[in-house]
């Protein structure tokens, strides 16, 4: 298995995993000393286990519990909603476990819905045939169930996340264009119901339009997104040195460890460390759409939903960062502090790697 296994996946998971570490550590030292980062860590470690358990699996016996993941995170969904879950800045996301840690459903449920799209749509594509219409409204629910479950949280970013990872498998698996288009204006439609309806909270639709105007709410959004920007801005070419950042040691930026993570980098690596993040990001994402290109219809579509994941998660975490994209709270995937992004970043590159070890197996 070993010999075979995509290296470069690994490399670059662990990569970011690492980097991750060293700004999570430089953005919480200073309030929590290593307790933090030792955190982070463990969950590296056991979001790496997670892959290796779930890159020995057979590709065929992975397609076969597909229904179980996927009730198995439905439950989940459910779970949160009920007096198990915990209330975290407006958004009932969170289930507390012993040990300090947290479960979010929301992030494991991503690669729930990814397996089961790419089941569901692939046995057609083996036969060069575009999804019928049962196809199709079988592929509706199995999305629209779980975002449903995600908004009454209310969580928009895991939402929208999870729609855009859809969208993508599904316009590879051959819908029909009027389809695709009719999806982005119900898309549209819908975000523009979450500022216009009670759906959200007063607080989230802050956090939503600060980005466009932070005077808006200088003591509480607007002032975070204004000290980012700072931070980020303060950072130059090469950065102000790990562990030297004035805002991120200065610990003015709430919440940095997780939504403002890549401020760190971005203040203390400079230009070129936060660059190279990004490009750490496009290898990894790159890296998933070459082996997808190699595989099977299921395989191809796995791999495409994990890619479009990846993407829409961080160019939304990094733009939130610069002031370009609204703040939804979403983690940068690997780098960002949070056990349940971790497992389920690990928990995708292993499907990745196993589609690729299926593919070595059938040549």
């Amino acid at each position: 298995m070993w010999s075979r296994t995509d290296w470069g996946l690994v490399v670059a998971g662990l990569g970011l995993s690492l980097v991750g570490a060293l700004l999570v550590w430089s953005a919480t030292r200073h309030t929590s000393g290593s307790a933090v980062v030792l955190r982070h860590l463990v969950t590296t470690v056991v979001g790496m286990v997670l892959f290796v358990l779930v890159t020995k699996v057979d590709l065929r016996t992975l397609r076969a519990w597909v229904p179980w993941v996927y009730l198995a995170s439905l439950l989940g969904l459910v779970a949160v909603l009920s007096p198990l879950g915990s209330t975290i800045n407006g958004s009932r996301s969170w289930i507390e476990v012993p040990g300090g840690f947290s479960i979010q459903p929301s992030e494991l449920a991503k690669v729930a819905i990814v397996m089961g799209l790419a089941m569901l749509l692939a046995e057609r594509r083996d036969r060069d045939l575009s999804p019928d219409r049962r196809d199709l409204l079988l592929a509706g629910l199995l999305v629209l169930l779980p975002i449903g479950l995600i908004m009454l949280q209310p969580d928009l970013g895991s939402a929208i996340v999870v729609l855009a990872m859809a969208f993508a498998v599904v316009a590879v698996a051959g819908a029909p264009k009027r389809l695709l288009a009719l999806v982005v204006a119900l898309g549209a439609a819908g975000v523009v119901a979450m500022f216009t309806t009670p759906v959200l909270s007063g607080y989230q639709r802050d956090r939503l339009t600060a980005f466009l105007d932070p005077g808006a709410d200088p003591q509480g959004i607007g002032y975070q997104t204004r000290q980012v920007r700072l931070a980020i801005g303060s950072g130059g070419l090469h950065g102000e040195g790990l562990f030297h950042g004035r805002q991120t040691q200065g610990g003015v930026i709430p919440f940095q460890q997780t939504d403002f993570v890549f401020s760190v980098a971005g203040e203390e690596l400079g230009f070129l460390g936060a660059a190279g993040v990004i490009a750490l990001l496009a290898f990894l994402v790159l890296r998933t759409l070459v082996v997808g290109a190699r595989s099977d219809a299921f395989g191809r579509l796995v791999a495409v939903g994990v890619a479009g994941w990846f993407t829409v998660q961080a160019v939304e975490n990094v733009g939130m960062n610069l002031g370009i994209t609204p703040v939804t709270g979403l983690p940068l995937p690997f780098v960002s502090y949070g056990g349940s992004s971790m497992f389920s970043c690990w928990l995708a590159l292993g499907l990745v790697n196993a589609v690729h070890l299926g593919q070595g197996r059938r040549d």
